[in-house]
């Protein structure tokens, strides 16, 4: 199935979509191609903003855009790394079968999978600014990816562990 069909599902059923990304096998190449492409598209939806940022307070665009690509393409995977062993650390504490690599892929796909709110949260602050409408979609946001993420987990650690680093 597309990424972007896959996407579509995860709204309607995140387990579903996640038990068919780990039943297509451990290829670390997929979980990084799926956490590039959200870290970029990240960085694609915070474009407004640092526009919108740079023309209000008279800042230059292109340091804003270098700063924001730094940290988003380039140290943002690492960290997102580091949150994924944390996670996979907690749900073996609590009774999680799955391995180091389904903690990765479930938090790198409900990144990617909550992106499109990600861009629409960019695109009103970049036209409207902060307030109420911001601030909604940022939440709903977060309530999307923190619905994602631990449906995708439970997904992945009721799997039978199979010592893949």
């Amino acid at each position: 199935m597309a990424v972007t069909r896959d996407i579509v599902a995860t709204y309607g059923a995140p387990r579903r979509v996640m038990g068919r990304l780990l039943a297509m096998g451990e290829r670390e190449d997929r979980a990084l191609v799926f956490l590039m492409g959200a870290c970029v598209l990240v960085f694609v939806a915070q474009m407004p903003r640092l526009a919108r940022e740079a023309h209000l307070g008279g800042e230059d665009l292109n340091m804003l855009l270098g700063s924001a690509l730094l940290g988003l393409v380039f140290i943002a995977p690492l960290a997102l790394y580091g949150v994924a062993a944390l996670s996979h650390v907690v749900a073996r504490v609590i009774g999680g079968r799955g391995s180091w690599f389904g903690a990765r892929l479930a938090l790198f796909w409900s990144l990617l999978a909550s992106t499109p709110l990600l861009l629409l949260h960019g695109l009103v602050a970049g036209f409207i600014g902060p307030g109420p409408a911001l601030s909604g979609v940022g939440i709903l946001w977060w309530l999307v990816f923190a619905w994602f993420w631990i449906s995708s987990l439970i997904e992945a650690e009721r799997r039978t562990d199979k010592g893949a680093a």
